[in-house]
């Protein structure tokens, strides 16, 4: 299914590489307008030259609130008006017993996976009209528990919890706020594909696809939330697993 996102705007936080580049390409192909940001400025310029058309990007923190709001005015200066966030900036996790967790992973977890889609959303509320709308990135993680990656867990449950809530909070001014929630993705920070092939096969094996989901796949469904054929869609949490069972 293919869209019309002609004279459309939308941030993607977390753009220079795997979903986030993914569902930037898959947008601009459509025509949209991007706002890309992620913390990685030299993949951020390959993401914007692969890209069709030339967009605004700006390499920051998200954890940052101040960086979050000059980047929404930024935004809004140059293009007047924002149609769509997509909220995909995040970490992978480690797999670590909790007893072995420092205060900087809980630090740098929170800060990326929770308080960066928190930073963007409030300060994007303000400059948002009716018929705009929030994707945010959850994960399998968000839904069912996992040994050892307690607290990724952590933070992707309250992604889930945080967008259904605003979901009921800005609905009424016509906001839609959804979420995707990926299983096992081919992306270059997925902890089974750092491991290699055996790493590989492990997650295989718990997919009745018999196969890693890819981030273009998980770009298309992004599309679709953003697109009219989603009108009624809010608070909803798609699952984007090739069918595997929880934990």
């Amino acid at each position: 299914m293919t869209y019309d996102f002609q004279d459309r705007v939308f941030l993607i936080t977390g753009a220079a590489s795997g979903i986030g580049r993914a569902t930037a390409l898959k947008l601009s192909s459509l025509g949209a307008s991007l706002a890309l940001c992620d913390i990685n400025s030299t993949s951020l310029v390959t993401t914007t030259s692969l890209c069709t058309g030339s967009h605004f990007t700006h390499s920051f923190d998200i954890a940052s609130s101040s960086e979050c709001t000059h980047f929404i005015k930024d935004t809004i200066s140059l293009y007047g008006k924002i149609d769509g966030i997509f909220n995909c900036a995040g970490i992978n996790p480690t797999s670590i017993p909790l007893e072995d967790t420092t205060d900087e992973y809980w630090d740098m977890m929170v800060n990326t996976n929770l308080k960066g889609t928190y930073n963007i959303t409030r300060a994007a509320i303000p400059f948002l009209k009716s018929g705009s709308s929030f994707v945010n990135v959850s994960s399998i993680c968000g839904l069912h528990p996992f040994p050892t990656f307690a607290i990724y867990c952590a933070t992707k449950y309250a992604i889930t919890g945080f967008s259904k809530s605003m979901a009921l909070e800005l609905g009424p001014k016509g906001i839609r706020v959804n979420v995707l929630a990926p299983g096992f993705i081919d992306t270059p920070t997925n902890s089974g594909v750092i491991a290699g092939e055996e790493g590989v096969k492990s997650l295989e094996a718990k997919v009745s696809l018999g196969r890693l989901g890819s981030a273009e796949e998980c770009a298309d469904v992004v599309a679709f939330l953003f697109s009219d054929g989603a009108r009624y869609m809010n608070g909803s949490v798609v699952e984007v697993n090739g069918g595997t069972a929880e934990s």
